[in-house]
């Protein structure tokens, strides 16, 4: 199963009818990149809001500390929480869920050897094809 059918089965939908979780994965990368000062940007609104060590984790080239939706959703604010989710196609609620699944790839695919790019941005195509290989990761451990 794909990563992207496995978004699908967590948005309750079948692969063939989804493009909501294709779109929560541009919509993500864009995000990060859309950040003042791309992923710089977002690891400094991490660690302003207390929660720099989980992001670093991701940055870093141990293991990815999770973040609950609720906590991701007190980082990014309501107000960025519902323009994701207009975005993706997905309720709120629904969008901090899965963004605490995607987000913590996301930054570690962009950072694969712990260092975060010149400038911040996130190689779209690098990252996209390090996560078509995690689909393996998702679904465990989230019970």
């Amino acid at each position: 199963m794909s990563l992207l059918d496995t978004l699908g089965s967590l948005l309750g939908q079948s692969p063939e009818g989804g493009g909501n979780q294709q779109a929560l994965i541009s919509t993500a990368l864009e995000f990060v990149n859309n950040q003042p000062g791309g992923l710089n940007g977002l690891i400094q609104q991490f660690k302003d809001k207390g929660a720099g060590d989980i992001i670093s984790s991701w940055v870093g080239n141990g293991e990815n500390q999770p973040i609950s939706a609720d906590a991701l959703h007190s980082v990014l604010g309501s107000d960025t929480v519902a323009n994701l989710a207009a975005k993706a196609g997905v309720q709120p609620d629904q969008v901090t869920g899965l963004l605490s699944q995607i987000l913590p790839h996301v930054v570690n695919a962009a950072t694969p050897n712990g260092e975060v790019p010149a400038a911040g941005q996130v190689d779209t195509g690098s990252v996209l094809g390090a996560l078509g290989s995690l689909s393996s990761l998702f679904g465990k451990g989230n019970a």
